[in-house]
């Protein structure tokens, strides 16, 4: 049987959406037993988001793969001492719901540390615990405007959110290498930490290269669509028959390359606003003008061979139906049979795990389906999957 990186690792997810739920998942992937705490009256609302995955939601498909589903109410005293019974099992404990909601269940990053020495604990929020604003909501697309991404997508007077939940994948990113760090550093030493992950916190580390750009250059970058704000010709082009296509030209040596061997206009090297990176940038609606010209003389098949020659990079700019038909993704080892309530579905196999080693086996669960399973062993009162829980519990 194959060893998995975290076969012999614990993880209970007090989790809703999507942040905290990716970081368990990519724990499951690598082996980690994944018990998903759920309220009864619903569950994660994540669960709702649509139904188009053979009646499941999709974002729910995506990331609850390889878990155990647990119904409890937390604010019942069964419920409650249930969990203190899992959570007593576990190696690892990851939650997202708010500081507020955290408090009020005496389940707080420092509550359940002195509950629990031996636990490694993860708390997504939406800003820092002990900040200015910590109870300040933080939903995707509201961090997203806060730390100014939104201000760079888009095009000029016209700013736009990304198309993916990218706030909170960030987050759960950081929550997910946060956890493997603090695995590491127990093991090692014997010294258990807890992790703090604010979503604010993740977009801003991947906001840094514009904001040293801004701090330390005088002028903020502008958002300039498929264009890069440092770096020309760079962005969609449109070719003679339709189409568009991506190109970077990364340095002058490669600018060369371009005006001679793809362009056939060796008249482009001679233009002075056009010698340097930096004067094509300065001179970019100049430059865009003469390349749409040019561009569009040469049809897509013709000009993707003639950036191959060149060894120039480009890419199509597909749309979403064209990633499944993707070449990348027409090889049987990207994809997992994957086991739902409504029967077995394709999904992703996960990336960059050592040795390529994955969780094969893995279940999107039904809700509740392994509450007796996983309190079967605990002296957890019976009935503890029975009681409810009032909807509408924060998240970050």
């Amino acid at each position: 049987m194959t060893t998995l990186p975290l076969d012999d690792i614990t993880v209970v997810g007090l989790e809703q959406a999507v942040a905290a739920p990716y970081a368990t998942r990519l724990l499951a992937d690598l082996g980690a037993r994944v018990i998903k705490i759920e309220h009864p009256d619903g569950g994660d609302f994540a669960r709702g988001y649509d139904a188009v995955v053979g009646g499941q939601s999709s974002v729910f498909v995506w990331l609850n793969r390889g878990k155990q589903s647990v119904q409890l109410d937390l604010k019942n005293p069964v419920g409650r001492a249930a969990l203190e019974g899992v959570l007593a099992t576990a190696d690892v404990f990851v939650t997202n719901l708010s500081p507020r909601a955290l408090a009020a269940l005496e389940l707080d990053v420092a509550a359940v540390v002195a509950r629990h020495p031996g636990l490694i604990v993860c708390a997504v929020s939406g800003y820092a615990p002990d900040g200015p604003q910590p109870e300040r909501k933080a939903y995707d697309a509201l961090v997203q405007a806060e730390a100014g991404l939104m201000a760079i997508t888009g095009a000029p007077d016209a700013p736009a959110k990304t198309g993916i939940s990218v706030a909170d994948i960030a987050a759960g990113s950081f929550a997910y290498s946060g956890v493997l760090a603090a695995l590491r550093h127990r093991d090692r030493t014997g010294e258990v930490l807890p992790v703090q992950v604010p979503l604010f916190g993740a977009l801003t580390e991947w906001m840094s290269y514009p904001l040293y750009y801004t701090m330390y250059g005088g002028a903020a970058p502008t958002p300039m669509g498929t264009a890069h704000p440092t770096i020309a010709p760079y962005g969609a082009v449109h070719t003679a028959d339709g189409r568009r296509l991506m190109i970077a030209v990364q340095n002058d040596r490669e600018w060369r390359r371009l005006c001679l061997e793809v362009l056939d206009a060796p008249d482009l090297l001679q233009d002075p606003r056009l010698h340097t990176n930096e004067l094509r940038v300065a001179h970019r609606a100049e430059l865009d003008l003469l390349l749409d010209r040019a561009f569009r003389t040469v049809p897509e098949n013709d000009l993707v061979d003639r950036l191959e020659n060149a060894r120039l990079a480009w890419a199509r700019l597909n749309e979403i139906e064209d990633l499944e038909v993707h070449p990348e993704l027409g090889v049987a080892a990207r994809w997992l049979a994957t086991p739902t309530p409504e029967g077995v579905v394709r999904t992703l196999t996960p990336i960059a795990t050592p040795g390529g080693r994955v969780a094969r086996d893995g279940a999107v669960p039904a809700l509740g389906e392994h509450t007796a399973t996983v309190l079967e062993g605990l002296a957890a009162p019976a009935g503890a999957a029975e009681t409810t829980i009032p909807r509408g519990r924060e998240t970050a």
